[in-house]
């Protein structure tokens, strides 16, 4: 059953990079037609918004189940049965007959999509050491936002062209390719599985994970750096339109600078992360991030109403992101190798988790101006590089 992999090949990191970003993309793909969703089963705003928030909240709580299942059972059936779980969950909502069914059908896609957050990183983890895993996990982490950030536009296509629940017809085909190269060609990588005792066992390596310091500084630093990132995303538009007073069209625009801040920090955390060091990449993208948003609100304070004043610095917070997020990721991983599944799984977690919430507070906190949403994105980049600097201890106890 077992497979020595001493490396990955490009293909192998190109379909794990897929699984990565199967859930978000699934997620986010669907944003532009919540509006005739709503008109179609006649329901609200809010009760539309749900087929998202949802889809979020079950990405979360997927993400404690896989990673001690995979520990346990192997990461690829874990992830070929993530992934037809995915297949399945498209499929019901192709032909989901009212919106209850369409939500029902979304949580199940969504919980099935999960999978490859946790185990694609955990199979990195399988077959690289620190360092070079972080280099690995930084291209899985650029796969998994850069697609899910453009999956709108090609949603947007998809419905004008073929009507809204072409989407689930477009996730269910890419599943069913990925289940194919999974189960033909993906070797197993864990070697030495660990005992499963239920859920009070899963819980109890929860616990003995969050109770290690070090653990809890890289992983929560990873949470409030996504905080960061689904902030703005959530509230972006609407600033534009209210705040800004620019039409909704130059949205797109202006939001291509926030991808590519975020894969200009992913590039050279590969490619200068193994001589810098982990602790280093983190502590300086954390820094970068904490700056950047800090000018954000200066030139608003200033008076400064052009879409730039807001998206230049916020590229750079989310570069900052980018040197981040993949280094923190890989060394809340690298902890306990042994439970390196149920180490994802619960980073992942917390990271889905505090996103959901805050995506959800922005709108709530929204004053027509933003200063709400930039406040928010200060105090989480600040809580976390306090996680990481509190938790993980001076560099010079840090292996780097």
């Amino acid at each position: 059953m077992h497979t020595t992999v001493s490396r990955l090949s490009l293909w192998m990191i190109a379909l794990l990079s897929g699984a990565s970003a199967l859930g978000p993309a699934s997620m986010q793909i669907l944003l532009p037609a919540l509006p005739i969703i709503r008109e179609d089963f006649i329901v609200s705003t809010g009760v539309a918004q749900l087929t998202l928030s949802l889809s979020m909240l079950s990405i979360a709580i997927a993400t404690l189940v896989y990673g001690p299942v995979s520990d346990r059972y192997g990461r690829k059936p874990t992830l070929i049965g993530g992934t037809t779980i995915t297949l399945l969950g498209s499929l019901f909502c192709l032909v989901a007959p009212s919106v209850e069914l369409l939500m029902l059908g979304r949580v199940v896609q969504a919980f099935g999509g999960a999978v490859g957050l946790v185990v694609a990183r955990a199979i990195v983890r399988d077959v690289y050491g620190p360092q070079e895993s972080a280099k690995i996990i930084s291209t899985l982490v650029m796969v998994m936002v850069v697609i899910p950030m453009m999956s709108p536009a090609l949603g947007g296509e998809l419905m004008v062209l073929f009507g809204w629940r072409s989407v689930f017809v477009v996730i269910a085909v890419f599943s069913a390719l990925m289940l194919a190269i999974m189960y033909l060609r993906l070797p197993e990588t864990l070697l030495e599985p660990a005992p499963f005792e239920g859920v009070s066992g899963m819980f109890s390596t929860f616990r003995m994970l969050l109770s290690s310091g070090v653990f809890r500084g890289y992983a929560l630093s990873v949470a409030f750096v996504s905080v960061v990132f689904f902030s703005f995303i959530s509230a972006a538009p609407e600033i534009m339109v209210s705040v800004l007073n620019r039409p909704a069209t130059e949205y797109g625009y202006y939001f291509v600078m926030v991808p590519a801040g975020f894969m200009a920090g992913n590039y050279l955390s590969r490619r200068f992360g193994g001589h810098i060091g982990i602790y280093r990449m983190i502590d300086i993208g954390s820094k970068i991030s904490l700056f950047a948003i800090t000018l954000t609100l200066a030139m608003q304070l200033a008076g400064f109403r052009h879409p730039l004043a807001l998206f230049l610095p916020i590229a750079l917070a989310i570069f900052g992101n980018g040197l981040t997020l993949p280094n923190a990721q890989a060394a809340a991983i690298n902890e306990f190798p042994k439970y390196a599944g149920s180490a994802s799984g619960l980073t992942g977690f917390l990271q889905m988790g505090l996103s959901s919430i805050a995506a959800q507070l922005v709108a709530i906190i929204y004053n027509g101006t933003s200063y709400p949403l930039l406040l928010l994105m200060f105090g989480a980049s600040l809580m976390s590089l306090l996680c990481f600097r509190f938790g993980v201890g001076k560099p010079e106890t840090v292996e780097t």
